[in-house]
């Protein structure tokens, strides 16, 4: 196990009011109906274009949090990814579209999530009251960019704005030399784009996920213990639940996995590590983040704050208010993830029936056999 110091805690919470937003990160910044965008690279750099863009914690961790918002009526235009991207709505209404030039509609509302496909054109508008606000999640480190689509290519070049073929935004108006094609990234053609893949609205709404589906059962082995009984729904993957019978919904490769975490009033999760890095996004505020063995260093988390957890160190998280709380807890990797609890907990645990299998999921401890084969320690 590794020890965390409080400086370090602190500089790994980014705060709501930490975020900050960037209004030239993409090519189509200047384009009427687009132009009050707001763009945020909270953890990584996303898939910005723009060197004013503030990214808060740049360290690696396998996938890329970030945040878009605008005021009713603005619009994110179409463009590709070549990694999974996310969309956790927290706030607002909005309408996303996909295809080769956005003819499929789906809404999404506060609470809901989206997954959309790689290498088809997405995009969305705010199409409820307010600035919304929705958080990103981008595969890899490096997420290689965008491609906007081929209309959006050439109006930009009206405002004098191109994308450089290492995806910096040229901005011309602003005194940088107009490139010459070979610069820049060009339009894809008529036929590129003929051949992208093609999502029915049948098979996209499958990769929704609507607030009120959620599926929340208890996840943990102290589940049983008093204070305990923390609640988890997955959203994307195999996430740290050790409930067997939790599934996701969306279930293709990501880089990372997405559960919705509930806490009820003064309820925690038992000290525990993990062996990947963990992010953790408040829905409300009132959930305490406890690190070490000895649970002596701690973090409180506001309504939408980010939390990044380091490998390997021991974190409690509880709900010190008298009111539900949710948050959405983002794992590094596609694979099942193994929380371990500290062997007190663990023991605790077995002496109210409860362990753990084979597969690392909960079970009656009276019906776990004690089998050496195949153990190399």
């Amino acid at each position: 196990m590794t020890r965390i110091s409080q400086t370090d805690t602190d500089s790994r919470h980014v705060h709501r009011s930490d975020y900050q937003s960037c209004s030239v990160a993409f090519i189509d910044c200047k384009k009427p109906g687009s132009h009050l965008k707001q763009n945020y690279s909270i953890i990584g750099p996303g898939v910005t274009t723009s060197s004013e863009q503030v990214i808060n914690l740049p360290e690696p961790h396998g996938f890329n949090v970030g945040a878009a918002a605008m005021p009713t009526g603005i619009t994110n235009n179409l463009h590709i990814h070549y990694t999974a991207e996310v969309f956790m709505v927290y706030d607002g209404e909005y309408t996303f579209r996909w295809g080769p030039n956005g003819e499929n509609e789906v809404t999404g509302r506060a609470g809901d999530i989206l997954s959309i496909p790689t290498w088809i054109f997405r995009g969305f508008t705010n199409i409820g009251e307010g600035e919304g606000w929705i958080f990103t999640c981008l595969g890899g480190d490096n997420t290689g960019g965008v491609i906007f689509h081929p209309d959006i290519i050439r109006e930009g070049a009206d405002y004098g704005l191109y994308i450089s073929k290492d995806n910096v935004l040229i901005d011309t108006t602003k005194g940088d030399p107009t490139p010459t094609e070979d610069e820049c990234i060009l339009p894809m053609t008529d036929e590129e784009v003929a051949e992208l893949r093609v999502y029915s609205p049948e098979e996209m709404i499958q990769r929704v996920v609507k607030a009120n589906e959620r599926d929340y059962r208890p996840a943990f082995l102290d589940r049983a213990l008093e204070g305990c009984g923390a609640q988890i729904s997955p959203v994307i993957g195999y996430g740290i639940s050790q409930n067997r019978d939790h599934t996701a919904k969306i279930r293709n490769p990501h880089g990372f996995s997405m559960e919705w975490l509930k806490l009820m009033p003064g309820q925690k999760i038992s000290p525990f590590t993990l062996d990947d890095k963990m992010v953790v996004i408040a829905r409300e505020g009132g959930i305490r983040i406890s690190m070490n063995e000895e649970c002596d260093v701690s973090t409180d988390l506001g309504a939408w704050d980010t939390f990044s957890i380091p490998t390997d160190v021991v974190r409690q998280i509880e709900n010190t208010t008298d009111e539900p709380v949710e948050a959405l807890i983002i794992v590094s990797g596609d694979h099942q993830k193994h929380p371990k609890f500290l062997d007190q907990i663990v023991k605790r645990a077995y002496a109210e029936g409860l362990g753990l299998d084979a597969q690392g999921y909960v079970a009656k401890a009276h019906l776990i056999q004690k089998y050496g084969k195949g153990d190399t320690k």
